[in-house]
């Protein structure tokens, strides 16, 4: 891999910008999950026992630019990673005007970048004041790296000095061993609302994968293909020749369909859901998840697979009675002995709600590695 590595350079007494995926879930002001900010302990260990002068960034949530905002402060963050380092962490508000204050050994947490006007659209002058303030840029934060922003991208072509992390080497290095050789069976997993967005990645993956499972929206315009009756589930009328056509490509992945769903007439938190088999979903009702034989059928598939990809829920998870085959199907990509890769924000969302980055039986690479694999 011909990539300059943290580990590579001197790093004794100079400025590191370590760019940080520590956008953490919270819930009133309090972090529910610190995953990934234990995840970049070992990599500010490194930096600050390697005498580097250390500043962390990081985003939070979705903020309106240009203005600071309590809710998304990174002050939780700052004071979980003094805890973690066992040492004190200053979080510093105007740290794009004040510059980087110090001292060899040390680490401050610059605020929210996504506070700065221009962070998401790659501003070359915002690139460049980040750029002015460290002697090397240190890209860490895998799950944003596919992001061209700021402070992930657009710095990088102005600094001095530019090398990737321990963290993101460690992904690049999983993602490009699935690439070359994935062991098999391979399974995908490819959820969401509309066929549409990723009708190229599931042309791609049905001929490389040896079993397709789709979820969501993009499930209900398979069944439709199939002449089963959705009632009012959301799907695609446009797409079902393409669903069609996928199904049934003569050197394509299988690919299984729902036995049994979960329905209700609205999707909403207060909505009375019902288990129905998929031949009696009526004219009134909508698709909201799969069922439980139908998640113990694909939790079977799962379990046997070398490498699995992950790209999507099955259902809408966020409402507890449409959660079921999600955490199923999540908790089968744990268990399983297969490489696991999972990628989006609705995937890594589910992963942090039904805690299953606590579990090390797997090791989730968190960005959209589909693409790669399916050689988009």
């Amino acid at each position: 891999m011909s990539i300059i590595a943290m580990k590579d350079l001197n790093l004794k007494n100079q400025r590191l910008i370590i760019r940080q995926d520590l956008n953490v879930p919270m819930l009133r002001g309090k972090i529910t999950n610190d995953t990934r900010i234990r995840m970049a302990i070992p990599t500010l260990k490194y930096a600050i026992n390697a005498g580097a002068r250390v500043m962390v960034l990081s985003h939070l949530g979705r903020p309106e630019e240009g203005f600071f905002d309590e809710e998304h402060s990174l002050a939780p963050i700052a004071l979980r990673l003094a805890e973690l380092l066992a040492m004190d962490i200053p979080l510093v508000k105007d740290w794009l005007m004040g510059g980087v204050d110090v001292s060899a050994g040390k680490i401050i947490l610059g605020e929210n970048v996504r506070f700065n006007r221009g962070e998401k659209a790659n501003d070359p002058v915002l690139s460049e004041q980040i750029a002015r303030l460290c002697d090397i840029f240190v890209m860490d934060a895998f799950a944003t790296a596919h992001r061209a922003e700021a402070s992930t991208c657009g710095v990088i072509d102005y600094v001095a000095s530019a090398c990737a992390g321990p963290l993101l080497v460690q992904e690049l290095s999983a993602l490009n061993a699935v690439v070359d050789s994935p062991r098999r069976p391979v399974v995908a997993i490819v959820g969401g609302s509309k066929i549409s967005t990723k009708l190229p990645l599931l042309d791609s993956l049905s001929k490389k994968v040896d079993t397709l499972i789709v979820g969501g929206g993009i499930a209900n315009t398979f069944l439709a293909a199939q002449g089963i009756e959705i009632g009012r589930s959301l799907y695609e009328p446009d797409l079902i020749d393409e669903a069609d056509r996928l199904l049934h490509l003569s050197s394509g992945a299988h690919i299984p369909l729902p036995v049994d769903v979960v329905v209700a007439e609205s999707l909403s938190e207060d909505a009375e859901s019902t288990t129905k088999e998929i031949a009696y979903v009526d004219e009134e009702e909508k698709i909201l998840d799969i069922g439980p034989e139908t998640a113990a059928l694909y939790s079977t598939i799962i379990k046997k697979a070398g490498t699995i990809l992950w790209n999507g829920p099955v259902g809408a998870f966020e409402i507890s009675q449409f959660s079921h085959g999600t955490r199923v199907i999540g908790e089968a990509v744990a268990a399983s002995a297969g490489f696991s890769i999972a990628g989006g924000g609705d995937t890594i969302s589910a992963i942090d709600t039904f805690g299953l980055s606590e579990k090390n039986v797997i090791y989730f690479n968190r960005w959209r590695c589909f693409s790669e694999f399916s050689g988009r």
